[in-house]
């Protein structure tokens, strides 16, 4: 009989638990700063909060997304390095709306057998994005449970803690008719609507530059998803009065900017008044999709819409140096977005 334990005769190595931890290990310890009281092995991460008393009413702001089907993309193509951004600027860019800034961050990683260099790739990019973040990837979980996931297939979740002051809380009442609706754009799908992208191009050759694409396929789909945090940042620096967020994630533009808007309240976005990524085009061409259906299920290269007074719009895009779009305003009626020609 081989010395293989029984429990990796089962399907589950903890030595390989073990050296997926060892590979990450320097990039988390990276992302600490002295409010880190804990180190990497500890049960629990200790997270100083001293630091957040010098606000004076703060107010803790959490939030947990996964990026679904894009481990799918990432398993075709062989790279990992690039899903650990986008589920840290995922869950940074969801709390961000309501005016936080993220503190630490915690991951989780399943799969039916563990990779240690996979797992390592995938945290080494979330501690990569959480530095530039400015919060500390506190800890995590990379759980081995074949029989619940198929072989080959990962999941990947995170969840973001941060602080914003309680005066300073965005939540879209000071929203009103009139305002103008600017858009910050998008780096590709960021992390929605893969599995309709997946069905489109399943034949394809992802290696192969694509004509329309002036690149490959694989590496427009891994594209990360983008922070907002800086421009929001920069905004806020420049005194613009930004009145309300909105994340285009799960849902797009039509689910995801009524969240922020009062019922009497509905939006007008005027297509052709940014730039929308080739990939869209792409998409909704060969899959035939109709144009409201594109608009529900991807971002269409908008990856934040910013809602701000008309008279700040200019202010807002020079802040940005053009990086910014006014794409549509605010309007009394239904509590609906309406995609219409420019």
């Amino acid at each position: 009989m081989s010395g293989m334990s029984r429990y990796a005769q089962a399907g589950v190595s903890i030595d390989a638990g073990q050296r997926a931890v060892e590979l990450m290990a320097g990039a988390v310890r990276a992302t600490y700063g002295p409010e880190v009281l804990s180190n990497t092995s500890a049960f629990g991460g200790l997270y100083d909060a001293a630091g957040i008393t010098r606000l004076a009413a703060p107010v803790l702001v959490a939030s947990t997304d996964g990026v679904g089907t894009k481990t799918r993309v990432a398993a075709r193509m062989g790279r990992w390095n690039t899903i650990g951004h986008d589920i840290v600027n995922h869950c940074a860019n969801d709390i961000l709306v309501q005016g936080a800034r993220p503190l630490f961050f915690l991951d989780y990683i399943a799969s039916a057998q563990i990779d240690p260099a996979i797992i390592a790739a995938i945290v080494q990019g979330a501690a990569q994005a959480c530095r530039a973040a400015g919060c500390a990837l506190l800890g995590g979980e990379t759980a081995e449970m074949p029989g619940v996931y198929q072989p080959g297939e990962i999941d990947l979740v995170g969840t973001v803690v941060g602080v914003v002051e309680r005066t300073q809380i965005i939540d879209g009442r000071r929203i009103q008719a009139g305002d103008s609706v600017l858009g910050l754009p998008s780096s590709g799908l960021h992390t929605n609507g893969y599995s309709l992208a997946r069905a489109v191009f399943g034949d394809l050759d992802w290696n192969r530059t694509h004509p329309e694409l002036d690149d490959s396929l694989g590496n427009v789909l891994l594209a990360p998803h983008r922070s907002y945090l800086d421009a929001v940042q920069t905004l806020w620096a420049a005194s613009v009065d930004v009145r309300g967020l909105a994340h285009i994630t799960g849902g797009g533009v039509v689910d995801n900017l009524p969240r922020i808007l009062a019922p009497d309240l509905g939006a007008v976005i005027r297509r052709g008044t940014w730039p929308e990524p080739p990939i869209f085009g792409l998409i909704e061409r060969r899959g035939k999709i109709e144009s409201g259906e594109m608009f529900r299920v991807f971002n269409m290269g908008l990856g934040m819409l910013v809602v701000i007074p008309p008279d700040h719009a200019g202010r807002a895009i020079q802040a940005l140096s053009g990086a910014a779009f006014s794409v549509g305003e605010i309007v009394r009626g239904p509590h609906a977005v309406t995609v219409a020609a420019r």
